[in-house]
């Protein structure tokens, strides 16, 4: 494992400062990384972090969302108003439509098939997306008008909405009754999710004002309370929906609305501990990646993806209808809604384990869209975020 870790790290670093000197993200090189060390090429990792590759992307996903929560202003959030609850699922929507109507004629699985697929591929990655928006909100650009934190709040939920729809159709594929409860959690784990994480940071922030305590020693406990509250899900899924991801977030937007400057400080450590778990996050999402079945899939798979996409730009575009934002500004926000990598590394070889028909290609188009999707948005983020926002005057 040791060697494993290694591995991991160096070569992550190597490539990925590669591509920062090419200008181009350095994700991309820690995900070549993770394909080069992969069991699909030079299966150089050991098994024994390939078994809990899933938990150690969740605990790296669990820092950058954190962080994201630490410089998360809610009162600032609410001035943006409906375009803030309809990014939470409008765009997942157009999305999974898209699929829906494109997959049946061009790869020939049937709707439910494509439901499913749609639902794979609709999420958009905190982990690509959030490190950037925080960038933004340090550097000033489009802060005005609050679109990185639209854009961060937005995604965090996108991902709950859409892995409750695909546990939906697979059910249903499976055999299982439409049940209109299972679209009923989605609301409940949102709310469950909110109040369960504002009253952790109530908790907190009360603590870390009474107590003395240093800040790398409130890191490690704001961590413990978020790796539980992730667990929590997992053990009240069936008595009590909640999203684990939006009481993590939740638990550090409220640090920051009753602590700002301890807000502040922590969030400084946390950018530092999402220097380490960048690495591991990504080349670990890069050993998912199976060249063989991406290959296979062929053009038409690669269509469906690219159509999928303007759909959910279109989804985009109409959840900011009757908006203050320009024309520029709309167009940012579609492309930072385009990449796509830890929810696809985690459910995308679901169907395919529960033996239905469509669990290959589902796995190959889910493979497909992070190398096509995470590179790209993070590319078009990067690149155009000066000429697109404003820069605040205030920064």
């Amino acid at each position: 494992m040791l060697t494993s870790l290694a591995l991991i790290f160096l070569l992550g670093l190597m490539l990925g400062s590669l591509f920062t000197r090419l200008k181009l993200p350095p994700l991309l090189g820690m995900l070549i990384t993770g394909i080069i060390l992969s069991p699909y090429a030079l299966n150089l990792l050991d098994d024994s972090i390939l078994s809990i590759s899933t938990d150690l992307r969740q605990l790296a996903l669990v820092i950058i969302l954190t962080r994201a929560g630490l410089a998360l202003d809610v009162s600032e959030l609410k001035k943006v108003g409906r375009p803030a609850i309809l990014m939470c699922f409008v765009p997942a929507l157009f999305e999974i439509a898209g699929v829906m109507l494109l997959a049946p004629l061009l790869l020939g699985v049937t709707v439910l098939e494509a439901a499913i697929m749609g639902s794979v591929i609709a999420a958009v990655s905190p982990a690509v997306v959030v490190p950037r928006m925080l960038r933004l909100i340090q550097s000033g650009y489009g802060t005005d008008k609050d679109i990185p934190q639209l854009i961060m709040a937005g995604a965090s939920v996108d991902d709950v909405f859409v892995i409750v729809l695909f546990t939906s159709f697979t059910g249903l594929a499976k055999g299982g009754a439409f049940s209109p409860i299972t679209f009923v959690q989605i609301p409940v784990s949102i709310v469950t999710g909110l109040v369960v994480g504002i009253g952790a940071g109530l908790c907190l922030s009360v603590l870390f004002r009474r107590l003395h305590i240093r800040d790398s020693a409130k890191v490690i406990i704001l961590l413990s309370v978020s790796f539980l509250l992730m667990e929590l899900e997992k053990l009240l899924g069936t008595v009590l929906p909640i999203s684990g991801l939006l009481a993590v977030m939740s638990m550090s937007a409220t640090i920051f609305k009753t602590h700002a400057a301890l807000a502040a400080r922590l969030s400084a450590k946390f950018s530092k501990l999402w220097v380490g778990a960048e690495i591991l996050l990504f080349v670990l999402v890069g050993a998912t990646v199976n060249l063989r079945y991406a290959w296979a899939a062929g053009a038409m798979a690669v269509l469906v993806i690219a159509g999928a996409l303007l759909f959910r730009m279109a989804g985009v575009w109409c959840c900011l209808l009757k908006t203050v934002l320009t024309v520029k500004e709309r167009i940012f926000c579609m492309l930072a809604y385009m990449p796509k990598a830890t929810v696809q590394a985690a459910i995308g070889a679901i169907p395919l384990s529960m033996g239905l028909p469509c669990g290959q290609l589902v796995m190959t188009v889910a493979v497909l869209s992070i190398l096509i999707t995470a590179p790209l948005g993070a590319v078009s983020v990067d690149k155009s975020y000066r000429s697109l926002l404003q820069h605040s005057k205030n920064a």
